[in-house]
């Protein structure tokens, strides 16, 4: 009889601890910030594994560092354009309040010879409304290769800096830096990220994401 007493109290303890942890944690979860990353193949891991991706390896430093104080979302799709992200982004900041919008697009769009005034009406309004959503935005700058002419691709650089200016948003201007024009970094097709590139990917981010949480 006094071994089931004790055994009952054991439970009672034991359960009453799990709800204390639990109750405990809450707050951190529920406070916790999102990051939502909206970007194309290069965020999306094209061709590697998904852990691999600089995204997840973001959330795995988040996580060192700032334990359940921060998730990260990957609203990322490969082939993505500026357009296909503005049609699918309210739904997106409805569904995950974020607090940070990493914006990552443009590549596909230059890729295509999309008209630069578009691209650039485009991220305009990606960042709007994001702004309207309370998110804090952050632009990743991109370069196409020189073949498609000086004009078009001056423009297209020129894109990310007059936004992020306009909307007094932190530009990172080269997300490939010190990725771009390396063999060795970059999958067969010598245009996406191979797995080594990631972490270099990450350490180029990682500044500007830090910076607004």
């Amino acid at each position: 009889m006094q071994s089931r007493v004790q055994n009952r109290n054991l439970k009672t303890g034991l359960l009453g601890s799990f709800i204390v942890l639990n109750l405990a944690l809450l707050p951190i979860q529920a406070n916790a910030k999102t990051i939502m990353v909206v970007g194309d193949s290069l965020s999306a891991g094209y061709g590697i594994l998904p852990q691999q991706g600089w995204v997840q390896l973001l959330q795995k430093r988040l996580d060192q560092q700032y334990p359940k104080a921060h998730k990260v979302v990957n609203a990322s799709v490969s082939g993505e354009t500026t357009s296909g992200a503005l049609a699918r982004l309210p739904k997106l900041l409805q569904t995950h309040k974020p607090h940070v919008v990493v914006i990552e697009l443009g590549g596909n769009d230059g890729l295509r010879g999309q008209p630069p005034q578009m691209m650039q009406k485009n991220l305009a309004q990606l960042i709007q409304k994001s702004q309207q959503a309370k998110a804090t935005v952050i632009v990743f700058g991109m370069k196409i290769p020189p073949n498609y002419g000086s004009a078009y691709t001056k423009a297209f650089e020129n894109n990310y800096r007059l936004v992020s200016q306009q909307y007094k948003v932190k530009l990172l201007p080269f997300f490939l830096e010190g990725v771009a024009g390396h063999k060795n970094l970059m999958q067969n097709d010598q245009i996406h990220p191979n797995a080594k590139a990631q972490p270099i990917l990450l350490n180029n981010a990682y500044p500007y994401i830090k910076g607004a949480l």
